[in-house]
């Protein structure tokens, strides 16, 4: 559940403290039940410096209840990078550090794993455990798409973190393997050939067991992944994509359009870090271009110049092209669609962008190059 506190001009000239506590004060009182509370503080609060760290620790100890201030007006940094470095230390700071040496509140297996750095959406962690589950894992917390804080606080007793979005929590996984020796994984569920390898790769950090498991997986959906190659190739084999994303689907989402026979000619992220580009090489063909953090102008003499098929990238692009004639899926919420992770994500994916590309629309309309 989300909250304002209603900051006001007043605030800003005499500060929102008090604000904020009453604020935490009648949380408590409607929702007595609530596990935790975090608090983000956005730009003005920012701009005065109220104390959101002194109002936490006072209310924390006065509800024995974990308090999560996170002060990251903005984002923070060049391109937001920043911000998902200050919410991974936030976790550190206020959730794993108060838990201590605590033992586990379950029985522990050797097969209890996490997904991170999975928002869920239109699904896409559901999906993914559905296929780890299968294999015969246990997923014990996913982070952060509905996720709960009881599942944050059980993650420091998993045998292997998972890692969807690198670039937004690859932090805290470090900080789990260097101070809970927790090993990590980025692994990638969109479109059964990254789907398959991911499989097999996470279960050689397991027994026999697994490694049966994720083969079972595999041949279960092989008869699925046909189906919808068989259908949808066809349609859209040698279309041309061009992506400007951020997180980890500039690179992640390339195989998928490669399954369906399509052609990515430019891709780049717009909070990416070097070492995002660098994964990225692995996944690209050579003369593919690849920008960072592109302006709206930029962007679009690209695609003039490159004349793509396809376009996916955000909600602040998807009018322009549009309007240029260009087929478009937003790649941010997969344009309110979805799962496209794991192989019944795929079967949503195919059809979304044979629906995109193969609109009657665009015989009715031309792009301007």
């Amino acid at each position: 559940m989300q909250f304002t506190s209603d900051f006001q001009e007043n605030d800003i000239v005499f500060g929102g403290d008090k604000k904020l506590a009453r604020v935490i004060d009648e949380i408590q009182t409607l929702f007595p039940l609530n596990k935790g509370i975090s608090i983000q503080s956005e730009c003005p609060v920012g701009l005065i410096g109220d104390d959101i760290e002194g109002v936490s620790k006072a209310k924390a100890k006065q509800y024995a209840k974990t308090i999560v201030p996170v002060r990251c007006e903005g984002f923070r940094g060049i391109s937001q990078s920043l911000g998902h470095h200050i919410a991974n230390d936030s976790i550190r700071d206020y959730v794993f550090d108060k838990l201590g040496d605590k033992p586990a509140r379950f029985e522990s297996t050797p097969y209890d794993v996490t997904i991170i750095g999975d928002y869920n959406i239109g699904g896409d962690a559901w999906s993914s455990r559905i296929l780890l589950e299968e294999m015969g894992l246990r997923v014990i917390a996913q982070w952060s798409g509905d996720g709960t804080l009881a599942e944050l606080e059980s993650t420091p007793h998993a045998k292997l973190n998972l890692i969807h979005c690198y670039r937004s929590m690859n932090y805290i996984s470090r900080h789990m393997e260097e101070k809970y020796g927790i090993p990590w994984f980025e692994y990638n569920f969109f479109g059964p050939t990254k789907i398959a390898s991911s499989l097999r790769a996470i279960a050689e950090h397991f027994d026999d067991k697994i490694k049966e498991g994720a083969e079972r997986v595999i041949a279960k959906y092989q008869a699925l992944t046909d189906a919808i190659v068989a259908k949808y190739r066809p349609r859209l084999e040698g279309k041309k994509v061009m992506l400007f994303v951020g997180g980890l689907r500039p690179r992640h989402v390339i195989g998928a359009y490669e399954d369906l026979g399509m052609e990515i000619v430019g891709t780049g992220y717009e909070f990416g870090h070097n070492d995002d580009y660098q994964r990225t090489t692995h996944y690209v063909k050579d003369g593919t271009l690849i920008y960072d953090d592109v302006t709206s102008f930029e962007f679009e003499k690209f695609v003039e110049r490159v004349k793509p098929d396809l376009v996916g990238s955000g909600i602040k692009e998807k009018y322009i092209f549009q309007k240029m004639g260009v087929p478009f899926r937003q790649m941010h919420s997969w344009d309110y669609s979805g799962p496209y992770h794991g192989y019944d994500g795929f079967a949503i994916f195919a059809r979304d962008m044979d629906m995109a590309i193969n609109a009657p629309v665009w015989r009715m309309t031309k792009a301007p190059f």
